[in-house]
């Protein structure tokens, strides 16, 4: 070989090796773009779904659909992305496109809902008609659409991020200059390990967070790696200027929304309630709300408590709430030495099982802030908001005959058969099945679980919701710890104003039913400021009829939908009527 042949074959292979660096180089670059986008993508499509499920109630359902949603719109927005003409270009917008209405969706989602939401009290206020404030028609229709908008962003998003693999994989082919036979499953390989880690990030960091800062850092996770790629390709780009103009302004909303948002969103969610919000957090499990209204300066205050937009409980009648929930239990029990609480965070039940004298008490809660919230003073503003709270459940989470718990009930249970634990009474104070993880905490099986705790000649309650407005999942509970194998299952009632008409089960193992050991009693055991041995007798009387459909009604089964299907058209019916 010449000396001509060995200098020509240096610089080719010199060539090939630049050629080679510089394709590698692309392809960290894109595919490290594509993982953060798709990290990003299901962050916007799991932050959606979490803020449709809070201001929607139906929570599963909301869910479900937002996903299902978005997932077919990213199918439509794969076969729309062949319509582009320039891979470069149209990707370099679509991540801008992407970032913006994913850092603004949930608060345009929030200010629409508000907007159409006080738009009757805003018109009876204009026009001074408050004794027959403005409904129905166009603004019962705007208030119908304000709760779509979440499915309709979550189309929108689903559509933008949908067209990404079809835009990166021609780019990709593009700066190769040939076809690549394995590109599709390279890229969706770097898209479904970013979503992977997105997936990740949201369970363990951002679901923490208050959802409009979760979408902001997402939104700059998504802006960065726009920059990335406008900066890398712009020669490839047309009409940089005006995307460089729009990354900015993309940029300033993003920061003025990081910094401003969660207080928007806070100011927008308090003009939803009609008191005053002194507290509000949001837990990794729920949206927690304390709110306090003034309706006689010489009256204490009013303070309730929402969790996910749904009352818990207000100061003003909860003593009746939970004098039917505790009472019944603790009077057909024989003893009182050991007790088990599951729900209760409130400490409100805790209050009253400990007037009965126990010797010890479990209470099992899966969220530790809520507990904390009822048990520690809290400071805001340098002032302790919630000592009135602590006044109401009097202290009770201080007494040292006290135990607590965190984790799900369903597998605590178990723990406890497993430490050999029995109980004279178990109260269940859970919140409605509105939600999968609570509809298991109605089972057969969970209730089965129970039976085994439950001592001889103890009793156990259950909060059984509205039989007024779900009276199917109301006959569903009883009906449901008769298959678990509770011989006696009596179902009782009584008006709580801030509920409506609402509903318990009790149950006992051996000997007489609860309501058979009630009636024996002369006189109530321990005095009580609101109930009565009439009232607490004829709480279990139902008007004629009521249980005549119960041959129809399932038992609620631990992987059935059973009692949350009751439940939803329940209350859809009277929401419908």
């Amino acid at each position: 070989m010449n000396h001509h042949s060995q200098t020509l074959s240096f610089w080719q292979n010199l060539a090939q090796r630049y050629t080679h660096r510089a394709l590698l180089l692309h392809d960290v670059t894109l595919l490290l773009i594509m993982m953060v986008l798709a990290g990003c993508g299901l962050i916007y499509e799991f932050l959606l779904s979490h803020y449709a499920a809070r201001v929607l109630g139906a929570t599963e359902l909301a869910i479900f659909a937002v996903f299902t949603v978005m997932i077919a719109a990213m199918g439509l927005g794969s076969f729309a992305a062949a319509r582009i003409r320039q891979p470069f270009t149209g990707f370099a917008w679509l991540e801008l496109a992407i970032g913006i209405i994913g850092a603004t969706a949930i608060l345009l989602i929030a200010g629409v809902i508000t907007l159409t939401t006080l738009l009757p009290q805003v018109i009876a206020d204009t026009y001074g008609i408050h004794s027959l404030p403005p409904e129905g028609g166009l603004i019962r229709a705007a208030q119908k659409l304000s709760l779509l908008m979440p499915y309709g962003f979550a189309f929108i998003l689903g559509a933008l991020i949908g067209a990404e693999i079809p835009l990166i994989a021609r780019v990709r082919e593009q700066i190769y200059g040939k076809y690549l036979q394995h590109n599709t499953g390279t890229i969706y390989g770097a898209d479904y390990i970013g979503a992977g880690i997105g997936a990740l990030l949201f369970v363990l960091f951002l679901l923490q967070l208050d959802v409009a800062l979760a979408a902001v850092l997402a939104a700059s996770a998504n802006l960065v790696m726009g920059l990335i790629f406008f900066f890398r390709y712009r020669s490839h780009i047309r009409g940089w200027r005006w995307l460089a103009f729009g990354h900015c302004l993309a940029a300033l909303i993003i920061i003025t929304i990081g910094i401003k948002g969660p207080h928007w969103e806070e100011v927008m969610e308090d003009l939803l309630y009609k008191d005053k919000v002194i507290y509000s957090m949001t837990t990794v499990y729920q949206r927690v709300v304390v709110t306090k209204r003034i309706m006689n300066p010489n009256k204490p205050p009013i303070y309730s408590l929402f969790i996910n937009g749904h009352t818990q409980f207000s100061s003003r009648d909860e003593k009746i709430y939970h004098a039917m929930l505790t009472y019944p239990a603790m009077a057909a029990s024989a003893r009182h030495n050991q007790v088990l609480i599951i729900g209760g965070g409130d400490g409100l039940a805790l209050r009253d099982v400990l007037r009965w004298n126990p010797q010890h008490v479990t209470l099992v809660d899966l969220d530790p802030q809520i507990v904390h919230f009822f048990s520690r003073p809290y400071l805001k503003d340098g002032q302790i908001i919630n000592t009135p709270l602590l006044e109401l459940n009097q202290h009770a989470f201080a007494d040292p005959r006290v135990e607590l718990r965190f984790g799900d009930a369903f597998l605590t249970v178990d723990e406890l058969l497993a430490e050999d634990e029995r109980y004279d009474t178990i109260i269940i104070d859970l919140p409605d099945p509105n939600h999968p993880d609570l509809n298991k905490l109605y089972s057969a099986r969970f209730y089965a679980r129970l039976f085994q705790l439950l001592a001889g000649d103890g009793a156990l309650v259950t909060q059984s919701t509205s039989p007024y407005h779900a009276p199917e999942a109301f006959i569903s509970i009883g009906k449901t710890l008769r298959y678990a194998g509770f011989p006696h299952v009596d179902q009782y009632h009584a008006n709580v104003p801030s509920f409506g008409e609402w509903g318990w089960s009790i149950a006992t193992r051996n000997g007489a039913s609860a309501l058979s050991r009630l009636r024996r009693l002369p006189r109530l055991p321990r005095e009580d400021s609101w109930l009565t041995r009439d009232l607490l007798l004829g709480a279990f009387a139902f008007n004629r009829g009521f249980f005549d459909s119960s041959p129809a009604i399932q038992v609620n089964r631990v992987n059935s939908t059973i009692l949350y299907d009751y439940y939803r058209l329940g209350w859809q019916r009277e929401t419908d009527s």
